[in-house]
């Protein structure tokens, strides 16, 4: 490099440096900053209409007020995380701010909600509206630039959205520092906004934090009508990810590496329907089946095997399903597949049975298990007996179905996991959402397991609703027997083909 290219750069580096742009970003000459703000369209004066989520997320609000009557209460949505480089993973907001704004899809990096029970304004949310044409920001600056990640809202835009009063997010720290009241925040969800409120807070503390961050995901048990529908919708679009998985299995079996193929297409149904997947699909086919979390999916569809497909659509409000099935690649069952698929169908069954008002959670696993345990003493496989193994000194079973059958269902596909434990496995209420999930798990190389048996895994997963009676089964269109799920195969293949 000659002597006047390396000024040249050094130059530009420092004049990039000056105008606050990456370093390998051309800095903006005089003209271009003249030029740049002219000849657009307005704004539209028109207002968005409130979300659906306006009436629950108040709602929450209010209950949070309530168990928190004199504090004041900060719930950041989270930054935007690097992946590599310069190049961010897709934003999704905290689970906490998601539930108390009903602010969904990618909305809003950086922003905070303040709930604040001691002032006249009592809910306030804070962001970085959009800034005019005539600002820097407009053109230069890849966070919230118009020309470079769309048109954002106004603070009347937001404020029409959420049902909140809205305010910039530079007021923040003033809304912070005020008074003597208490403060709590969510700690993990933003550590740049947690170590403001540790800076500026006169009464608070880590305690008074966890205390809140426990009874924010605790009050998620129990879902609103509004929150069941979102549910049900996202079950009913999973489904369409199932069907089209279905349709493409003879292409992924011919293509190679089809485990990819499958992930692929039910993330394409996803991204389309709704929001995102709710989770790494997991796409595992023949004995990857008996690896419980199976996320690599870098493997192919062989006729005659099954393929466990675990995987959930999050609708654009967040909430999302969490399904599996496990599909017979050719079509239909072997006779050793039959037997093990139906021992975990009764498993489910029996689970399902006692999810109910007046249960505790923890029964779900329990029926399941129960019917699991005796399937494996039948054929031979368990060591002990059947109550020996369920015994809190035995566990044996434990070996072909490790996990738990049931989880809490939300805004996280592992809803509520920072309530406290005797809660989260206690007793369940109507419009608690459930997951039902037994499995069991030959693997290839257990000498244990006759050999017919080697290589097979299953499991078959759907969503519950707690009702005042028996439970809602909120993916119920996704067959799960099995000559109807052989019927769906069918009948999918046949549409396919024609």
């Amino acid at each position: 490099m000659t002597e006047t290219r390396s000024t040249e750069l050094d130059d530009q580096l420092k004049q990039a440096e000056e105008q606050k742009v990456p370093k390998r970003q051309t800095p903006f000459s005089k003209a271009f900053v003249e030029f740049i703000p002219t000849d657009w369209a307005p704004y539209s004066d028109e207002l968005p209409e409130p979300l659906s989520s306006v009436p629950s997320a108040t709602a929450h609000r209010d209950a949070l007020a309530a168990r928190f009557p004199h504090d004041r209460l900060v719930v950041p949505a989270g930054h935007l995380m690097r992946r590599n480089n310069d190049c961010d993973y897709p934003f999704r907001p905290n689970t906490a701010f998601a539930y108390y704004s009903g602010l969904g899809t990618d909305r809003e990096p950086n922003a905070v909600l303040v709930i604040d029970t001691t002032a006249e304004t009592r809910d306030v949310l804070y962001f970085k509206p959009r800034a005019p044409r005539t600002d820097r920001e407009f053109y230069a600056d890849p966070t919230y630039g118009e020309m470079w990640v769309g048109q954002r809202e106004s603070l009347e835009e937001m404020a029409a959205m959420t049902g909140l009063v809205c305010r910039d997010i530079s007021q923040l720290n003033d809304a912070l520092s005020t008074g003597d009241t208490t403060v709590r925040v969510i700690r993990d969800a933003d550590e740049n906004v947690t170590a403001t409120v540790d800076s500026l807070r006169q009464r608070g503390s880590e305690d008074a934090d966890d205390e809140f961050y426990e009874y924010s995901s605790a009050a998620r048990f129990c879902k609103d009508d509004w929150e069941v529908e979102q549910l049900r919708d996202a079950c009913r679009k999973s489904k369409v990810g199932f069907e089209s998985m279905i349709a493409e299995i003879p292409e992924a079996v011919r293509k190679g590496r089809g485990e990819r193929w499958m992930e692929g297409t039910f993330g394409r149904v996803a991204r389309h329907l709704g929001n995102e997947v709710g989770y790494g699909s997991i796409c595992a086919a023949g004995d990857h089946a008996n690896t419980l979390h199976w996320v690599r999916n870098d493997g192919d569809l062989r006729p005659g095997e099954l393929i466990l497909i675990d995987a959930g659509i999050e609708v654009d409000s967040l909430y999302t399903a969490d399904i599996t099935r496990t599909l017979p690649i050719s079509g239909t069952f072997s006779p050793a597949q039959r037997r093990v698929y139906q021992a975990v169908l009764e498993a489910q069954d029996a689970a399902a049975a006692v999810a109910k008002v007046g249960h505790d959670h923890a029964e779900i696993h329990q029926a399941a298990i129960r019917v699991i345990c005796e399937y494996l003493h039948e054929w031979g496989i368990l060591p002990v007996s059947v109550e020996e193994s369920l015994s809190a000194e035995g566990g044996q079973h434990r070996r072909w179905m490790v996990h738990g059958t049931s989880h809490h269902l939300g805004l996280d596909v592992h809803d509520c996991n920072q309530a406290r434990r005797q809660d989260y496995s206690g007793p369940l209420k109507q419009g608690m959402c459930v997951s039902n999930e037994p499995g069991i798990y030959f693997k290839q190389t257990d000498l244990l397991v006759p050999e017919e048996f080697r290589g097979i895994g299953v499991r078959i997963e759907d969503d519950l609703c707690i009702t005042d009676g028996e439970p809602e089964w909120l993916s119920k269109d996704c067959p799960r027997q099995i000559d109807d799920v052989e019927a769906w195969i069918a009948d999918i293949w046949g549409r396919t083909s024609r």
